[in-house]
């Protein structure tokens, strides 16, 4: 499946811009032959935004979210988005994933919140692996700091997530994240990961880019810089498979030894 990896921070703080960014990019993944196109953490608002934040968090079903679905169904493409979803007074750092036919099989809340933005201004997920099947894969979802966490990315191996999504606002000076963690993760639990950053200056933050589709042999089957990009890779289910079957990584483990971990 040809994944489309927008790296781009949008417009902060106007979800009406980011719409248009996300439509064009939406019409060249499209054109390059792309069935899924991923962005950012936060793409919707923006992720420096403030307080702001709670006033452009909407609902999962709400009309940025039609927006997205009117972009996927033009495009004939599925969108995975992040975005600020309110749920009555709780607002939660989200990514949702909406398919060509405009229909939302997968929506995620980020379980791990990271610094004093998120702390102040999120409620944590408490649901460690959503998943859902576009075009043959068992897609995932997860969104940033949560990658880091090496028990939540094998509970996504475990639950047989083939692509893990994860739209990120990878900062400096933790870009090593993006250039090592990432690809280690996909080997280590034997999948596809695209991990989606925002880039450049945005409030106190520098966003690093460094956006990259791993494969299961940990390889980087794209990677993108430090502007804005569109990158396409392809998550390969044979090569997955093969790759399964030659690595023990998940045949081998012993998990009673593992209790204390919990």
């Amino acid at each position: 499946m040809r994944t489309a990896l927008l790296q781009s921070s949008g417009r902060p703080g106007s979800t009406a811009e980011n719409l248009k960014v996300l439509d064009e990019a939406a019409g060249r993944a499209a054109a390059a032959g792309a069935a899924l196109l991923v962005t950012s953490e936060l793409f919707l608002t923006g992720y420096a935004v403030g307080d702001d934040i709670e006033v452009l968090a909407e609902p999962a079903d709400g009309d940025a979210a039609d927006a997205v679905a009117e972009i996927a169904g033009r495009h004939g493409l599925a969108v995975a988005y992040g975005y600020p979803e309110r749920d009555g007074e709780r607002i939660f750092n989200s990514v949702q994933l909406v398919a060509a036919d405009g229909s939302r099989p997968a929506n995620y809340r980020k379980t791990h919140l990271f610094g004093c933005f998120e702390r102040d201004h999120f409620t944590p997920g408490e649901q460690p692996v959503v998943q859902t099947e576009l075009n043959g894969l068992t897609v995932g979802l997860m969104i940033c700091y949560d990658v880091e966490f090496p028990e939540n990315v094998r509970a996504h191996a475990l639950a047989g997530t083939d692509l893990l999504l994860v739209p990120t606002a990878q900062m400096h000076p933790f870009q090593f994240v993006a250039e090592s963690v990432v690809p280690v993760r996909a080997f280590e639990n034997q999948m596809y990961v695209a991990y989606v950053n925002r880039v450049g200056p945005e409030g106190e933050f520098e966003f690093v880019g460094l956006s990259t589709l791993a494969g299961p042999d940990g390889v980087a089957r794209a990677r993108a810089g430090r502007a804005e990009e569109l990158i396409l890779a392809d998550a390969d289910p044979a090569f997955l498979a093969a790759s399964r079957e030659a690595n023990p990584y998940l045949r081998d483990r012993r998990p009673g030894l593992y209790g204390a971990l919990a």
